[in-house]
């Protein structure tokens, strides 16, 4: 004989309900079965409040119970033919009339006792039971209904009755060896007492319900079935990668389902447990799909971990104080105290120093937790020995759930690691000597990211998902798009990263979509964006609180540049080619290193020297390894060595800085490269890596521009002024043939002091045949004394730059 549940949403409406009459048929055909059937969706809910409103003198009671007959007759109408109609409608009638007694009631008496709450709780399952009963009936002849109270018997604990299982089991025998039907449909969640009141098993009873019947009957299997494929690995609304889990233990699953897994309700293992009677939670609409198996000693599962779970809206009490130190009986008053006030204690951690003692309970009880205990250790608290019951609210638990996990070293560390690199603070910890489940408590908010990086991290390959936040999208901007879409399935492939890019945004617009925007029609997404602002994009990334989120600026804006420590500050990881913030005041640049180490958000801006070479990565092994920078010699702008390197007596200056800014080697405003501000700016950025402190002011700037250029105040004007003084940069030309020289604009560093300027190279310098747009940087080092260490090569272009602000992006999914 099996055992079956469908619960609410299988019978949510008529269509539903005829999805589960045939897989009951289908059933039917092999074995004798058990159905046990859930209230209609929402029904429950509907009956609380309508006596909740009743009890409180609300006539709008009258609307909701009206709302209840109008469900249930709508499903008469459209699963059992007109004809056949009478009997159903008068059992329904009845019951809805009995309903309708004890809501008016509660109304008249301005109260609803538990026993009547229960009463009326119930009648939702008792009425879908007898509509889709008949409703079989018409399909098979050989079914019938019969009252779970008739058979299920508790104690008088309202709300959440405990079963008499040694008379409940006798009845259950009973019926079923004297009935000869094929299908026996019950309703679930009720029972009766002793005095043969309605009473109740919680909410999510009708699991319970048949897990009651199953073990009763002694069934070959219970079949529970739901609107999922089964337990998942996570909650799939919160984690969209969670997969379902194939085979589980009793142990297990009453462990995810006591931690939020809403699939199963935690009691309902109990009743099967010492039977061994296996468990398959099974969807309604996919009942093809394998489900999740649970028994006793599951075969084939690999990983430890069977799922991570949580609970919500949990408050952290703690009572800790001196006073608690080798007393005995502190933490016996404390339970005594929570049991009392019939608060359920969900989670408990100690110090072995027995200072404080601190437990999880639902935030609902709060306020009434710290009362009660603060009045308990009254005393204690007048007399200083012990403080004052504290309370955190806004907090969850999250459980990583296991039975293999005793046998896995590092299971525990590789949690608090996964968690700790996001940031998520943990509240308080607890882990059993077992290993079955470690739980942690967190921030409520942190909640998403945390199973979601969990999830990962146990589950996916170790897959890394890295959420992108991006603001600027011109040349540089463009192209890192460009290459994020071109290898994305190279990412996830082989270096397990799934980059996906969350927002955009320009000086106009700017786009979120959490589940990443589809590179492919990025423009278009942006043009649909609402208007750009600075802090309600700030805002957006600190709402969303994503796993591994990473603001790129691919901008050359000064206010941009000063958002970085906003995203630091909340774990936002900072990639940059933009030189601002870098080589801004030393302070500024000093607080945005250190609240990278503060808050474990990356801060990397590779591409602030040299567009895609590794000149600062090197930097940063080379002052981690010991050594120590004395000397730096640079050309450090792509730009001004394009501009030098082709310019000649047939190619005028004008027209080669404009032609470096059409390929996209110059700033949007070209004065920057040429006034040397932008190599200024590099070579401070490079000192500052190599462990100096200097400020812009310092650098002795010998511009080569006349006076009259760097007046200019856009670009019409400056390329004018170009051309007015042409006669000035043939001069310089000229100087350099005369010399047998090549123009460089080189930056140096040497005995504590810095400049940028001009400089005409001879042909034995390594800096001559530097061509095109080429950087290269010498570091004279303790180790590097006679012969630097040189790094060499491209050193602008939007499609270089973007590659280096790429390998950033890489980095931190490496870390």
């Amino acid at each position: 004989m099996k055992t079956l549940k469908f619960g609410g949403t299988s019978v949510a409406n008529a269509a539903n309900i005829q999805k589960c009459l045939s897989i009951i048929l289908e059933k039917a055909k092999h074995d004798r079965l058990a159905v046990v059937v859930s209230a209609f969706s929402g029904v429950t809910d509907l009956l609380l409040q309508a006596s909740e409103k009743a009890a409180l003198k609300d006539t709008s009671y009258r609307q909701l119970f009206q709302e209840i007959e109008s469900k249930h007759k709508t499903a008469i109408d459209e699963l059992i033919p007109a004809v056949e109609q009478a009997e159903i409608i008068a059992a329904v009638q009845s019951e809805l009339q009995q309903l309708k007694t004890l809501l008016d009631g509660c109304y008249l008496l301005g109260e609803r006792s538990p026993r009547t709450a229960d009463a009326i709780a119930g009648m939702g399952e008792l009425l879908s039971a007898q509509i889709i009963a008949k409703a079989l009936q018409l399909q098979l002849p050989e079914s019938n209904f019969k009252d779970s109270r008739e058979l299920i018997v508790t104690d008088a604990n309202y709300g959440k009755a405990q079963v008499d299982f040694e008379t409940t089991n006798t009845l259950i025998q009973d019926y079923f060896s004297s009935s000869n039907q094929k299908v026996t449909l019950l309703p679930g969640f009720i029972a009766r007492d002793q005095n043969n009141n309605t009473t109740t098993l919680g909410r999510g009873g009708s699991d319970y319900t048949a897990a009651i019947i199953a073990n009763g009957v002694r069934a070959s299997d219970l079949e529970i079935w739901t609107d999922v494929n089964g337990m998942y690995t996570a909650n799939p609304k919160l984690v969209k990668q969670a997969q379902p889990i194939a085979t589980i233990s009793y142990q297990e699953a009453m462990e995810l389902s006591h931690f939020g897994a809403k699939v199963l309700y935690p009691p309902t293992i109990q009743p099967v447990l010492k039977s061994e009677i296996p468990i398959w939670i099974k969807n309604t609409f996919e009942p093809a799909a394998e489900g999740t198996f649970i028994c006793a000693h599951p075969e084939g599962a690999t990983n430890p971990i069977k799922g991570i779970s949580h609970i919500d809206k949990i408050a952290l009490v703690t009572l800790e104080g001196s006073g608690m130190i080798g007393v005995a009986g502190s933490s016996k008053r404390l339970f005594e105290v929570l049991s009392r006030e019939q608060i359920n204690v969900i989670f408990i951690t100690q110090a072995s120093s027995e200072h404080s003692i601190c437990v999880g309970i639902q935030a609902q009880d709060a306020s009434k937790a710290q009362a009660a205990i603060n009045t308990e250790f009254a005393l204690e608290i007048a007399q200083g020995k012990i403080d004052a019951c504290q309370v955190e609210t806004d907090l969850c638990i999250v459980a990583l759930v296991g039975e293999n996990m005793k046998n896995h070293q590092g299971i525990s560390g590789k949690m608090f690691s996964t968690l700790g690199k996001n940031n998520v603070n943990i509240r308080a910890i607890a882990q059993g000597a077992s290993e079955r489940n470690i739980s942690v408590v967190i921030n409520e908010k942190d909640v998403k990211k945390a199973l979601n990086t969990l999830h990962e991290r146990f589950f996916e390959d170790n897959l890394k998902q890295l959420n992108l936040f991006v603001m600027g999208v011109g040349n540089v901007g463009e192209k890192f798009l460009d290459q994020i879409h071109q290898q994305k399935k190279f990412l996830k492939e082989n270096l397990k990263l799934n980059v996906s890019v969350v927002a955009l945004a320009n000086s106009k617009k700017m786009v979120f979509e959490e589940e990443g925007i589809a590179l492919k029609d990025w423009k278009s997404a942006l043009e649909q964006g609402v208007p750009a602002d600075a802090q309600q994009f700030i805002a957006k990334v600190k709402s969303l609180n994503l796993r591994n989120s990473i603001f790129v600026d691919n901008t050359a804006n000064e206010s941009v540049a000063m958002l970085y420590e906003h995203f630091l500050k909340e774990s936002v990881a900072v990639v940059t080619c933009n030189k601002i913030a870098c080589s801004s005041d030393y302070p500024h640049y000093r607080k945005l290193k250190d609240l990278s180490r503060q808050y474990n958000a990356p801060f990397l801006f590779e591409t602030n020297v040299g567009a895609g070479l590794p000149i600062i990565d090197t930097l940063k092994h080379l002052i981690a390894s010991g050594d120590k920078v004395h000397k730096i010699q640079a050309v450090l702008s792509g730009s001004l060595n394009f501009i030098f390197n082709n310019f000649s007596s047939t190619y005028s200056f004008h027209d080669v800085v404009k032609e470096a800014g059409v390929q996209g080697f110059t700033e949007p405003d070209p004065k920057i490269d040429l006034s040397g501000v932008d190599v200024a700016r590099k070579i401070l950025i490079l000192i500052r890596e190599s462990g100096y402190q200097m400020n812009m002011e310092a650098i002795d700037n010998r511009c080569f521009l006349p006076e009259a250029c760097m007046q200019t105040t856009n670009n019409p004007d400056f390329f004018a002024s170009l051309i007015q003084h042409d006669s000035h940069f043939n001069a310089l030309l000229n100087e350099a043939k005369a010399k047998d020289c090549r123009i460089k604009f080189v930056a140096e560093f040497d005995q504590g002091k810095a400049s940028v300027g001009l400089q005409f190279i001879p042909k034995d310098h390594p800096f001559y045949n530097l061509e095109g747009k080429d950087n290269i940087v010498l570091f004279y080092t303790d180790r590097y004394v006679d012969q630097p260490l040189l790094i060499k090569g491209a050193g602008a272009g939007a499609a270089v730059t973007a590659s280096g602000i790429f390998a950033d992006v890489i980095r931190i999914g490496n870390f």
